[in-house]
């Protein structure tokens, strides 16, 4: 008696329908792997009211320093290592509280005693810059309040920060155009100014012409800005930097500037981590949908 084909053996289709699903069905446990492995790596939201801190070295003749950030209350603290002038961090999403920022000599060991500590106390959805200001003989650490909100509609808002010692005195305008802020003393920082966007030539002139410096900026329409000006690290001139501090499109400050931290600077991956895992998942899903809406191709069995 001839064996029945379907007791003993799977038919050519059948076979050919199950290689199809076991790979699709691995891919399925893959891909919700990487997933869960992506997610996992991603940091929680910082749960309850948070605040906005960044660090800057903005004194001419004070050598790289490393920069610390620590709850009073305790903690791990947040590094920065080598911080040199000119440097201002991204901004840092932190529970609302009271930290210490403390200022050490590149290198020194963290059990050292602190350079320079000052205290700031974070308030719900407020932004704060930490900055040590002056020359090195006074240097100090000073709180600036960030004003974050935006700009009336059809207006960029715009603030300087005097950080140069070679034009103690200076004032910033608009190439050819009108002033935006003049008599501003060396180590201060004015108020934000609404101003017209557009893509301009701005410049900073020391009293009496000597020393300037131009940048081009594009000032986008509902976007803060900081126009940061510093002493060039060559020659006798004067730079200026233009630092995104908000935009209309954001949710949260964007600093907008890399931190100088090296390897060991805290950045929050969290959104990012978690957008690349849920992007995986849909793109990986889609395209095993598609796979399996394919028509399997059967061998004719003669």
């Amino acid at each position: 008696m001839t064996p029945s084909a379907s007791a003993n053996s799977a038919s050519p289709n059948s076979v050919l329908a199950n290689s199809r699903r076991r790979p699709t069905a691995a891919a399925l446990v893959l891909v919700a792997l990487l997933g869960s492995l992506l997610l996992a790596g991603a940091p929680a939201a910082a749960a309850g009211p948070v605040g906005y801190v960044r660090l800057a070295h903005l004194s001419p003749d004070t050598p790289d320093v490393d920069v610390y950030l620590a709850a009073v209350t305790g903690g791990t603290p947040q590094r920065f290592p080598g911080v040199g002038y000119g440097t201002v961090s991204t901004y840092q999403t932190v529970p609302t509280g009271t930290y210490a920022v403390s200022m050490r000599a590149a290198g020194a060991p963290a059990t050292d005693p602190p350079v320079l500590t000052t205290n700031v106390t974070v308030a719900e959805g407020k932004a704060y810059t930490v900055a040590g200001v002056g020359k090195h003989a006074d240097l100090g650490l000073k709180v600036i309040d960030d004003d974050l909100s935006l700009p009336p509609t059809g207006k960029a808002k715009l603030r300087i920060v005097q950080a140069s010692v070679r034009a103690p005195v200076m004032t910033v305008s608009i190439s050819g155009g009108p002033v935006i802020a003049d008599n501003i003393a060396f180590a201060t920082t004015t108020d934000y100014l609404d101003v017209s966007p557009g893509h301009w030539t701005l410049k900073a002139q020391g009293a009496g012409g000597s020393p300037s410096s131009t940048l081009t900026a594009t000032l986008t329409s509902g976007n803060v800005y900081s126009l940061i000006v510093l002493d060039a690290k060559t020659g006798s001139g004067l730079t200026a930097q233009l630092r995104s501090d908000a935009q209309r499109t954001g949710k949260v400050p964007t600093g907008g500037v890399a931190t100088g931290a090296g390897g060991t600077s805290v950045r929050n991956f969290g959104l990012p981590l978690a957008g690349a895992a849920v992007l995986f998942l849909a793109g990986a899903t889609g395209l095993l949908a598609r796979r399996r809406r394919r028509p399997v191709r059967v061998p004719s069995h003669r």
